[in-house]
């Protein structure tokens, strides 16, 4: 006698589990695109706060290829007594002499009192002003626009320790001062200014990247190494006054323009994977029958509607075109030259009489009545051929 073991029962599966599953399998690509941002984002986040205090363009404890460490460095290898100061109390304090140069990184963001309290704090002593936008320039002299210069120029003023030097940069300003050196597009890129001022339009031969590049350095320490002291001034906007207007941007994280690069670039990411075709677009069978002449009559209404007898007329005869050529056995691919000259041919008509009815530039019904008068013409057309 044989015995056997019934199969144990199965558990149908909970359906909370299964909605689960199912919308896990659905959006899983969100969760991965949302944990790879925040990571992103806290890196970003981190990286740009380790040297925040000092990643400005130009600064001379800046040791990014923008920043301007190398020079400094150099200028006090050369016996140059190198002083930072990052405020305009900062730069009174400093105790400005005649025989000091003071240097101006970033004067984009001098206000007209900053602006004022540098002329005042400097004295007699030299000013030189890397890139001063024209706002900076109207504080100090009238009628001077900065200009596009060009890349490359050679020194050519009456400043001897500028004979023969040649800048190289991928960018500089030049300016429309009376005197200067290393002339372009009608203006300076070593322009002197009032008394002991001068505006130099090419920041970056100042940069750790570009000093080395020609007689970049050459000029640099030319221009700063003059004198014994040099006062190197970073102004901010934080010493405004409080009357003058304030960018947002200044206000905002130095963490925050990363954060919106590598947010644009993931959204045209994902607009570039969620947008591609996939394929072949598939067609399907409707869900109810239409028939043709239920298609034809509906079309008719819409251009009667519109009053495009125009489009009508050509839709007309395209179809004419069409069925004459499969009667003919032309093929679908016969040029409507090739069908008028094939039904000429088979009805023993001339080409001219053909052509007003089945040629698309023929003229254009301007009545319905006309366009009802076509219609019949192209019909007899069509059973003319198929009786032939």
């Amino acid at each position: 006698m044989t015995t056997t073991t019934a199969p144990p029962p199965t558990t149908a599966p909970d359906p909370g589990e299964v909605a689960t599953a199912g919308f896990w399998r659905r959006n899983r690509v969100w969760f991965y695109v949302g944990i790879a941002l925040a990571v992103a984002l806290a890196l970003s986040a981190r990286v740009s706060q380790g040297d925040q205090e000092f990643s400005a363009p130009l600064d001379p404890q800046n040791p990014d290829p923008d920043g301007a460490q190398a020079l400094a460095q150099v200028l006090e290898d050369e016996g140059v007594d190198v002083t930072i100061v990052r405020t305009a109390d900062a730069l009174h304090d400093a105790e400005v002499g005649r025989r000091t140069t003071v240097l101006v990184t970033g004067s984009d963001q001098l206000a007209p009192s900053t602006t004022r309290r540098l002329r005042d704090d400097a004295g007699s002593a030299e000013i030189v002003l890397v890139e001063p936008p024209p706002y900076v320039l109207s504080e100090i002299q009238d009628d001077v626009e900065p200009a596009h210069a060009s890349d490359e120029t050679t020194g050519d003023c009456a400043d001897d320790r500028f004979d023969g030097l040649e800048l190289a940069v991928d960018a500089a300003t030049g300016y429309d001062t009376p005197d200067g050196c290393f002339p372009s597009n009608d203006g300076f890129v070593l322009a002197q200014g009032p008394g002991a001022t001068t505006y130099f339009g090419a920041g970056e031969a100042l940069s750790n990247d570009q000093v080395l590049r020609g007689d970049n350095a050459a000029v640099a320490l030319r221009l700063l190494g003059g004198h014994d002291r040099l006062v190197w001034y970073l102004p901010t906007y934080d010493d405004a006054a409080d009357d003058e207007a304030v960018s947002l941007w200044t206000f905002a994280p130095s963490w925050l323009e990363p954060a919106l690069w590598l947010t644009f670039f993931a959204t045209i990411a994902l607009i570039w994977w969620r947008g591609r075709r996939l394929g072949r677009l598939a067609t399907e069978p409707l869900p109810v029958v239409v028939r043709a002449v239920e298609t034809t009559r509906s079309r008719g209404r819409m251009y009667r509607r519109a009053d495009d007898r125009p489009y009508a007329g050509g839709a007309l005869r395209a179809a004419a075109r069409r069925r004459l050529a499969d009667h003919l056995r032309l093929g679908r691919g016969a040029s409507e030259s090739e069908v008028i000259t094939a039904v000429a041919h088979h009805l023993g008509r001339p080409e001219e009489a053909i052509g007003a009815l089945l040629a698309h530039h023929a003229p254009v019904p301007g009545s319905d009545h006309g366009l009802v008068q076509l219609a019949q013409e192209l019909t007899q057309l069509d059973r003319e051929v198929r009786r032939g």
